[in-house]
C-alpha cells in the first residue's frame, strides 16, 4: 500500500463501519470530496487582489471621509550606524548599547535613544493603513456571517443538532453549502499569505496557532463529510468577528462613546458565543453523541487548541472593558502594535519646530 493510500484509508477518515465507497457519486447526489479543496489557492489569491483592490478604492476614500487620518511623524535623520544596529541586532537596545552607539556615532546618548524611538515609530502601521485592514476583515466577516445563517436557517439540523450525525458521512453536499466552505478557506489561507504584511499585533503567535487550527478544521471536516457540524462551528466564529472590527473602525475615527457601546455589545457575543455556545456544541453534540475514530480526535484536539485562545482573547476583552471602558484609563487596545505612546511623539514633533 502506497503512502498516498495510507493516507486516505477510510479507517482514518470515516467512522467504524463507513468506507469511501459509501460516499462515491451518483446521478444527482454529490459528496465532498478532497480534490475539491485545491480550489482554495487561486480562491485565496483571489481574495487577496479583492482585498487589494477594495482597500485601495473603498477603504482608503472611506476612512478620508470619516476623518481617519495619519499622524505626522518625526523624521530620522540616516546614520549607517544606528540603522545597522536597529536591523540586525534589535529595535530597542540596551543601555550599554545606547553608550557604545553613542561614542561610535559620535552623538549624545539622548540624541542616540530618541533616534531608535523614531526609528520605531517610522515602522509602526499607519492609522490608515489599520482602517483599510479593519474595514476589509469587517466586511468579509459581515457577509460571511450573515450568508451563512441564510443558508442555515431553513435546515433543521441546524435547529437539532442531533440531526447533524443522522445518517452520517452518507450525508449529500448542497452545492450552496460546499462554496462557501470553500469561500472560508480560501479567506484564511489568504489571512496567513497576508500576516507578514499586515498589521503586527501582540497576540502574533495566537493568530498564526488560530489560523493554522482553522484551515486544519476546515480542511479535515470537509474531507470526512464533517460539513453540518463544520457550517455550525463557522458561524459561531463569525457571530462576533464582524463586531469587533466595527469597534476597530469607530476607534481609528476616534468616535470614543459609539467604539465603546459596539466594543460592550463586542464582547458580550464574543463570550456567549465562544465560551458557552462553542463548548456546548463541540464537546456535548460532537464529543459525547459522536463515534470515534482518528479525523474524529485529531478534530477534537484542534477544538481544544481553538477554545483555550477563546479563554486567552476573552481574558483579554474583560481586562479591557474592566481597565479602560469602566475604570477610565487611558485607552490602549490589548491587541495594539503601538510601542510609543502618542504623546511622546507629539512631544517630540514640538520640539522639532522648535
Amino acid at each position: 500500500m502506497g503512502l498516498s493510500e495510507r493516507f486516505w484509508h477510510h479507517e482514518y477518515w470515516l467512522p467504524p463501519g463507513a468506507t469511501w465507497e459509501d460516499m462515491k457519486e451518483s446521478a444527482g447526489t454529490r459528496y465532498p470530496q478532497p480534490q475539491d479543496l485545491l480550489l482554495c489557492i487561486p480562491g485565496a489569491l483571489l481574495l487577496i487582489i479583492v482585498r487589494c483592490t477594495f482597500e485601495r478604492t473603498v477603504a482608503l476614500p472611506l476612512g478620508r471621509r470619516l476623518g481617519v487620518s495619519d499622524k505626522l511623524r518625526p523624521k530620522v535623520q540616516p546614520n549607517a550606524t544606528l540603522e545597522s544596529f536597529y536591523v540586525l541586532l534589535g529595535r530597542t537596545p540596551k543601555e550599554e548599547d545606547l553608550i557604545s552607539l553613542a561614542k561610535q556615532s559620535d552623538l549624545p546618548v539622548k540624541k542616540v535613544e530618541t533616534w531608535f524611538r523614531h526609528r520605531r515609530a517610522q515602522d509602526r502601521p499607519r492609522l490608515m493603513k489599520k482602517f483599510c485592514e479593519a474595514s476589509w476583515r469587517f466586511t468579509f466577516y459581515f457577509t460571511s456571517f450573515f450568508s451563512g445563517l441564510a443558508l442555515l436557517y431553513d435546515k433543521s439540523w441546524f435547529w437539532d443538532h442531533t440531526m447533524c450525525w443522522l445518517r452520517f458521512p452518507q450525508q449529500p453536499l448542497p452545492p450552496a453549502l460546499g462554496w462557501f466552505y470553500l469561500l472560508e478557506l480560501s479567506f484564511y489561507c489568504s489571512l496567513v499569505a497576508t500576516l507578514p504584511f499586515d498589521v503586527k499585533r501582540k497576540d502574533f503567535k495566537e493568530q498564526i496557532i488560530h489560523h493554522i487550527a482553522t484551515i486544519t478544521l476546515i480542511f479535515v471536516s470537509y474531507c470526512a463529510n464533517l460539513i453540518r457540524f463544520g457550517m455550525i462551528v463557522m458561524l459561531v466564529h463569525d457571530a462576533s468577528d464582524y463586531i469587533l472590527e466595527l469597534a476597530k473602525m469607530l476607534h481609528y475615527m476616534k468616535w470614543k462613546w459609539v467604539c465603546e457601546a459596539v466594543f460592550i455589545v463586542f464582547a458580550v457575543v464574543f463570550i456567549i458565543s465562544r465560551l458557552v455556545i462553542f463548548p456546548l456544541i463541540t464537546y456535548y453534540y460532537f464529543v459525547t453523541k459522536f463515534q470515534f475514530f482518528i479525523v474524529s480526535c485529531l478534530i477534537n484536539a484542534f477544538l481544544m487548541i481553538l477554545q483555550l485562545l477563546h479563554v486567552f482573547w476573552s481574558y483579554l476583552i474583560i481586562q479591557m472593558i474592566f481597565s479602560v471602558i469602566l475604570c477610565g484609563e487611558k485607552r490602549k487596545d490589548a491587541r495594539s502594535d503601538t510601542e510609543e505612546s502618542d504623546r511622546s511623539e507629539a512631544e517630540d514633533l514640538a520640539k522639532n519646530k522648535e
